[in-house]
């Protein structure tokens, strides 16, 4: 099976004379062939080093080049961080460069406005969590709908933390909620996208579940949420591990409460919610996943998606997520697509309440 741009060397041993026949009968069908693998025999007979005429190059419509990622953070954000992380293993596999390029603004809408509009041949593509569906359903409702994008696989799971500065006095989720009760909802919460993003909600659960109300600030990104409570702007902030990390490692900041079922292992000190008595749904995490603009082929998305997965596989990888305590996701494009239809009835379920 062909990869996503990737090219099959295993024949240099075959002899030439061989070779030259079986690239006569290849070159002979290229035509009859999806697009992708036109991609794939012409990088074959270019690494065979093989004689082709200006005619048949030019036939070959299929782009190649450095493949774009769009993203919706700044650079240092956690999905950020899981694509530059996750390149060091997927451009050698893929045989192709890999540009990011990061375009916050909107909670989402820059990056989404150029995919929507970018060549469904897979060489654009973006990360997306689960601030992109709760978005369709908010603040950029009416402009984008599911069917403007393929949802192509997924590949992390990552839990949010409430975090304070290592010097606040708001030490704990018991304390943040004892200072909302006693400020009259002016203990102001920092996170990203406006109310109702994936994080907003997950704030909206506390106070369902403790009865009290804050003042949420949106940011487009980690770094200014960090940046933030480091400079006392806001009272606290909300992200997830995998952006974290560093600062926690650096004793820039404190945890006053992951939303699990259990602590992490890279952050032992750090209660759960539960563990201080407030109940919330642990299901909701942070999803990251693969898309790109709709109308991308079905067997191209099967193909990216498989290259990203075979990627998570490395050690370099896995040890970056095992330190940053994410789960590994495995959906392709299937299942992605109607997990990406499920979680907007859920996340609507969430805004109605």
């Amino acid at each position: 099976m062909y990869r996503w741009w990737s090219v099959i060397c295993g024949c240099a041993s075959i002899d030439k004379v061989v070779i030259t026949i079986i690239t006569i009968e290849v070159f002979n069908v290229v035509h009859k062939i999806t697009p992708l693998r036109k991609l794939v025999v012409g990088a074959a007979l270019i690494s065979l080093a093989l004689p082709l005429t200006a005619a048949n190059a030019s036939d070959d419509s299929w782009p190649q080049g450095p493949v774009s990622f769009v993203m919706h953070t700044q650079a240092g954000g956690s999905a950020d961080v899981f694509i530059r992380t996750l390149a060091e293993s997927l451009e050698p596999q893929i045989g192709q460069p890999i540009v990011v390029i990061n375009t916050p603004g909107g909670a989402g809408a820059t990056q989404m406005s150029r995919l929507k509009s970018a060549e469904p041949d897979g060489l654009t593509l973006g990360i997306n969590t689960l601030s992109h569906f709760t978005g369709m359903l908010t603040n950029l409702k009416g402009v984008f709908e599911l069917d403007d994008f393929s949802w192509i696989a997924s590949t992390q799971e990552d839990v949010h933390i409430v975090f304070a500065n290592q010097t606040s006095e708001i030490d704990s989720i018991d304390a943040l909620i004892d200072k909302a009760k006693e400020g009259g909802g002016k203990v102001s919460v920092g996170g990203f996208g406006p109310r109702g993003s994936t994080q907003n909600i997950a704030i909206s659960m506390l106070e369902n579940a403790a009865d009290v109300e804050f003042e949420w600030i949106a940011y487009n990104g980690t770094p200014d949420i960090v940046a933030a409570v480091m400079g006392g702007h806001v009272d606290v902030g909300v992200s997830n591990l995998s952006a974290l990390k560093t600062f926690f490692d650096a004793e820039r900041i404190q945890g006053l409460g992951v939303i699990a079922d259990e602590r992490l292992a890279s952050l032992p000190d750090v209660p759960t919610f539960s563990e201080q008595g407030v109940d919330v749904d642990t299901s909701w995490v942070q999803v990251r996943g693969v898309f790109g603009p709709a109308g991308i082929p079905v067997e191209t998305q099967q193909q990216i998606a498989d290259a990203f997965h075979e990627a998570m596989k490395s050690e370099h990888y896995q040890t970056y997520a095992r330190n940053a305590g994410i789960t590994d996701s495995w959906m392709g494009p299937e299942a992605y697509t109607e997990f990406a239809s499920r979680i907007s009835e859920v996340a609507q379920a969430e805004l109605n309440e």
